[in-house]
Protein backbone atom coordinates (compact mmCIF):
# COMPACT_ATOMS: atom_id res chain seq x y z
CA UNK A 1 0.00 0.00 0.00
CA UNK A 2 2.75 2.56 0.70
CA UNK A 3 4.02 1.95 -2.84
CA UNK A 4 0.52 2.51 -4.26
CA UNK A 5 0.12 5.77 -2.31
CA UNK A 6 3.54 6.92 -3.51
CA UNK A 7 2.59 6.06 -7.10
CA UNK A 8 -0.75 7.85 -6.89
CA UNK A 9 0.96 10.92 -5.39
CA UNK A 10 3.51 10.85 -8.23
CA UNK A 11 0.68 10.72 -10.76
CA UNK A 12 -1.09 13.60 -9.01
CA UNK A 13 2.07 15.74 -9.30
CA UNK A 14 1.85 15.22 -13.07
CA UNK A 15 -1.89 16.07 -13.05
CA UNK A 16 -2.82 12.46 -13.79
CA UNK A 17 -5.76 10.88 -11.99
CA UNK A 18 -5.85 7.29 -10.76
CA UNK A 19 -8.99 5.27 -11.49
CA UNK A 20 -9.69 1.89 -9.93
CA UNK A 21 -12.67 0.24 -11.55
CA UNK A 22 -12.83 -2.61 -9.01
CA UNK A 23 -13.01 -0.26 -5.99
CA UNK A 24 -14.84 2.57 -7.82
CA UNK A 25 -12.16 5.12 -6.91
CA UNK A 26 -11.26 8.09 -9.09
CA UNK A 27 -8.58 10.28 -7.50
CA UNK A 28 -9.10 13.04 -10.03
CA UNK A 29 -12.06 14.20 -7.92
CA UNK A 30 -11.86 15.38 -4.30
CA UNK A 31 -14.36 12.71 -3.21
CA UNK A 32 -12.37 9.95 -4.93
CA UNK A 33 -9.14 11.18 -3.35
CA UNK A 34 -10.83 11.14 0.07
CA UNK A 35 -12.06 7.57 -0.46
CA UNK A 36 -8.56 6.50 -1.55
CA UNK A 37 -7.01 7.95 1.61
CA UNK A 38 -9.73 6.45 3.81
CA UNK A 39 -9.03 3.00 2.33
CA UNK A 40 -5.34 3.55 2.97
CA UNK A 41 -5.98 4.54 6.59
CA UNK A 42 -8.24 1.52 7.13
CA UNK A 43 -5.60 -0.81 5.66
CA UNK A 44 -2.96 0.68 7.98
CA UNK A 45 -5.33 0.30 10.94
CA UNK A 46 -5.93 -3.37 10.08
CA UNK A 47 -2.17 -4.01 9.86
CA UNK A 48 -1.72 -2.39 13.27
CA UNK A 49 -4.49 -4.54 14.78
CA UNK A 50 -2.96 -7.73 13.37
CA UNK A 51 0.45 -6.76 14.73
CA UNK A 52 -1.02 -5.95 18.14
CA UNK A 53 -2.91 -9.26 18.32
CA UNK A 54 0.17 -11.20 17.24
CA UNK A 55 2.33 -9.56 19.91
CA UNK A 56 -0.36 -10.16 22.56
CA UNK A 57 -0.63 -13.82 21.53
CA UNK A 58 3.13 -14.33 21.71
CA UNK A 59 3.28 -12.65 25.12
CA UNK A 60 0.42 -14.84 26.40
CA UNK A 61 2.15 -17.97 25.10
CA UNK A 62 5.38 -16.94 26.86
CA UNK A 63 3.48 -16.39 30.13
CA UNK A 64 2.05 -19.92 29.80
CA UNK A 65 5.58 -21.22 29.44
CA UNK A 66 5.34 -22.02 25.74
CA UNK A 67 8.51 -21.84 23.71
CA UNK A 68 7.93 -19.17 21.06
CA UNK A 69 10.14 -18.64 18.07
CA UNK A 70 12.57 -20.96 16.40
CA UNK A 71 13.58 -24.20 18.07
CA UNK A 72 17.07 -23.93 19.60
CA UNK A 73 19.65 -25.61 17.40
CA UNK A 74 21.45 -27.04 20.43
CA UNK A 75 20.39 -28.12 23.92
CA UNK A 76 22.00 -26.58 26.99
CA UNK A 77 23.88 -29.83 27.51
CA UNK A 78 25.22 -29.72 23.93
CA UNK A 79 26.23 -26.07 24.34
CA UNK A 80 28.26 -26.91 27.45
CA UNK A 81 29.88 -29.85 25.65
CA UNK A 82 30.68 -27.71 22.60
CA UNK A 83 32.20 -25.02 24.83
CA UNK A 84 34.47 -27.55 26.50
CA UNK A 85 35.42 -29.02 23.11
CA UNK A 86 36.31 -25.54 21.84
CA UNK A 87 38.62 -25.02 24.81
CA UNK A 88 40.49 -28.15 23.83
CA UNK A 89 43.35 -27.51 21.43
CA UNK A 90 43.03 -30.97 19.87
CA UNK A 91 39.81 -30.21 17.94
CA UNK A 92 39.06 -27.36 15.53
CA UNK A 93 36.03 -25.08 15.47
CA UNK A 94 35.01 -26.62 12.15
CA UNK A 95 35.10 -30.13 13.63
CA UNK A 96 33.00 -29.04 16.62
CA UNK A 97 30.45 -27.40 14.31
CA UNK A 98 30.24 -30.52 12.12
CA UNK A 99 29.84 -32.72 15.21
CA UNK A 100 26.77 -30.74 16.32
CA UNK A 101 25.41 -30.03 12.84
CA UNK A 102 25.62 -26.26 13.15
CA UNK A 103 27.42 -23.53 11.23
CA UNK A 104 30.96 -22.65 12.19
CA UNK A 105 31.26 -19.70 14.63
Amino acid sequence: LPHLIETVNGLKERNIGFVSIAEAIDTSSPAGELIFHIFGAIAQFERSLISERTKAGLAAAKRRGKNVGRKPSMSKKDIRLAASMLLSESITKTEVAKHFGVSRP
